[in-house]
């Protein structure tokens, strides 16, 4: 298929196939593909850039051998390990966004699931986060939650669960042994059955090869994932990736603008990893497919500020 029918379909909603996106990779240059995506971005989604920011709100003591994570109990990376933080540490950082301007807040929280008390805390602070800030739009990433979970949360005023698929579900077992792609799937349903919206994205760079991205991209497509995070992997000292070596920056800027024509209405989010880049490469990528960000910090890493953020977003013509 060529890449004018390709783009034909991803104007009318219809993403490309994973077959059909390699095609593209193996005969389109990098300049042709950022245009073609920016063109599908500009019709199926707008100029609006959608913003998000998480809180770290328990770090540490991981369950899951997930290669890439600094906060699993496999590995010694040196992270500050502490239980469910405070409301008064949570309302400060969502009083900060919300004066920002951000328009979605996360809670974060390591573990193969929250559950119990922890849960119960966790949505009683929910709760007071929506009358304290009603404008802002919450989220959640609390692992493979059950259906109980998943209905508390959205009784509690969580409007979206993020759970990412990391990788494709070709790669997945030679990086994480606890749990499976399945599970994530099914997590995933959960969350649907639950009235919640679904963001679910992964991680590039982890030794997968550019069929395997596209494929992530197309199974979180199909789980109906209305975000797709793209994490730009940082390999971290003490965890099993820490000598992976970094991808390049065309192969990232290539990757995210197949990702749009795989998934032409999803927000495709700059997430970690992504201060590496140039300033070029960033301006190329939000000109080739991608239309959201995850600002301030990155859990474990540290992201870009907010005001440089901001900068960027209006000088490649996007509207908050």
């Amino acid at each position: 298929m060529t890449l004018d029918t390709i783009i034909s379909k991803a104007l009318e909603g219809h993403g490309a196939s994973v077959n059909e996106a390699m095609e593209l990779n193996n005969t389109c240059t990098t300049s042709q593909l950022c245009n073609a995506a920016d063109l599908v971005r500009q019709t199926r989604c707008g100029s609006h850039i959608d913003t998000c920011s998480i809180v770290n709100a328990r770090s540490g003591r991981c369950s899951e051998d997930c290669k890439w994570c600094a906060q699993s109990r496999h590995h010694h990376t040196g992270i500050e390990e502490y239980d469910l933080i405070s409301e008064q540490q949570l309302f400060k950082a969502a009083d900060t966004c919300a004066e920002r301007g951000v328009q979605r807040f996360s809670l974060v929280t390591s573990g193969r699931r929250m559950h119990g008390q922890a849960l119960k805390e966790a949505c009683s602070m929910y709760r007071k986060l929506s009358q304290r800030h009603p404008q802002l739009y919450l989220c959640a990433s609390m692992g493979l939650l059950d259906q109980e979970a998943m209905n508390a949360l959205k009784e509690a005023g969580v409007k979206r669960y993020h759970c990412n698929l990391e990788t494709a579900a070709s790669y997945f077992p030679q990086l994480c042994s606890t749990h499976t792609h399945a599970d994530k799937l099914q997590t995933i349903a959960a969350a649907r059955k639950a009235g919640l919206q679904v963001c679910s994205g992964g991680i590039i760079g982890m030794g997968e090869t550019m069929r395997q991205r596209l494929e992530l991209c197309a199974e979180a497509r199909d789980a109906e994932a209305v975000s797709i995070p793209v994490n730009i992997l940082s390999p971290i000292p003490g965890t099993a990736l820490e000598h992976t070596p970094l991808i390049e920056e065309e192969e990232i800027v290539r990757t995210a603008a197949l990702m749009r024509l795989i998934a032409p209405d999803a927000v495709i989010r700059f997430a970690g990893g992504r201060a590496r880049l140039s300033q070029a490469t960033t301006e190329r990528m939000l000109r080739g497919g991608i239309n959201g960000a995850l600002i301030g910090d990155m859990l474990t890493t540290v992201g870009n500020s907010v005001d440089q953020d901001y900068e960027l977003f209006s000088r490649t013509g996007y509207t908050r």
